[in-house]
């Protein structure tokens, strides 16, 4: 399919995939401008990003010297642990060997190159140009790159089926009044109906979408809710302690959760989540995260609450028959550098609002 959309960038998802395997300092081989605001965003989580800033001079003569001078100004100021060289459209188009670059330049620092650019149909191509040297050179194990390959493509799939890439263009939408939705949640948990509330988050963003599934509960402590949430102990090494911090938060707040599936498992669980659906059988659903993961032949019949945040998503949730969907406008801009759990809008309007019993 030719989008006419914007699409995720590749080599904004190598960084991304840099910064889960534990690397300290990113540099991309390129104009000083690439990527630029999630460069930026990613420093607030603990990645130094800095760049070649090649000018048009280095894309006709090349610019392996000026990366070999970065390297090596990037272990003698920051002594990282380990350093990623990410490439760029430019760094590809005049062939540039980031490699060879490393190799050159005498550091002694643990580094791997990322070929990439943004020519990719998938984002996803950046994470697994990321996850190969680093295999390569012991970070993950074979295993771990198998593994990611598998949850990656059921990622693509759910987006290409139900998701954002599943037409060339799709108006986004700020979803639901956030009170109107609040208050029909309520009066479905205080009126008696037996419900599941479910957390399908991707890495960082259960940062603010667990706080849902917390402020649920303080409205409505009585309720006849079961809560799950995608925390167990799995993938890349940041991945596994944001799951392990949530966690432990959300038990200190008291909120009874049952455990299903890593962070980075979420476009692979739906099924799963379905299967326990229809066990269940709960008469309303309020799922937050990535909620198109779950086929809608598990939701049939029942009152669907889902919050995403992403604009592009709400047309299809409500193609899948969700009655009521909700945006968390600029959540992921707020879950970058975080280590508890955020307020989240939808989260603070339950939090104003009063059980009452039908």
């Amino acid at each position: 399919m030719q989008y006419i959309q914007p699409r995720p960038s590749s080599i904004v998802a190598a960084l991304y995939t840099a910064r889960d395997l534990g690397v300290d300092v990113a540099i991309l081989h390129g104009p000083s401008g690439c990527s630029f605001k999630h460069a930026r965003l990613l420093e607030e989580d603990g990645l130094r990003v800095i760049t070649t800033s090649l000018a048009d001079n280095e894309f006709i003569f090349g610019g392996q010297q000026l990366l070999e001078d970065v390297l090596r100004y990037a272990e003698k100021t920051f002594s990282p642990g380990r350093i990623a060289v990410i490439g760029t459209c430019v760094s590809m188009i005049i062939g540039e060997d980031m490699q060879a670059a490393i190799d050159s330049s005498g550091i002694t620092t643990p580094a791997i190159s990322v070929d990439i650019h943004a020519g990719f149909s998938e984002n996803i191509d950046g994470v697994i140009a990321a996850l190969e040297p680093a295999a390569r050179v012991g970070w993950i194990s074979e295993d771990e790159l198998a593994r990611q390959r598998h949850l990656l493509a059921k990622a693509n799939e759910v987006e290409r089926l139900r998701g954002a890439a599943s037409r060339k263009y799709i108006e986004p939408e700020r979803g639901d009044l956030k009170h109107i939705a609040a208050q029909a949640l309520l009066d479905c948990a205080c009126g008696g109906k037996k419900g599941m509330a479910i957390m399908n988050a991707k890495k960082e963003t259960a940062y603010m979408f667990m706080d849902e599934l917390c402020a649920l509960h303080e409205a409505a402590p009585d309720a006849d809710i079961i809560y799950y949430a995608n925390l167990e102990d799995r993938g890349l090494p940041k991945v596994r302690g944001d799951a392990e911090r949530i966690r432990t938060e959300a038990e200190k707040r008291g909120l009874p959760l049952s455990i299903l599936g890593s962070l980075d498992e979420y476009g692979a669980l739906g099924d799963d989540l379905g299967r326990l659906i229809r066990e269940k059988k709960p008469d309303f659903l309020f799922i937050v995260g990535v909620p198109h993961a779950v086929p809608a032949e598990y939701t049939e019949g029942i009152t669907v609450f889902s919050i995403t945040n992403g604009p592009r998503q709400v047309a299809p949730l409500r193609e899948l028959g969700h009655q009521h969907v909700l945006v968390e406008i600029d959540l992921h801009p707020k879950t970058l550098g975080v280590r508890s759990i955020v307020e989240s809008e939808f989260g603070a309007v339950l939090r104003s609002m009063r059980c009452v019993p039908s």
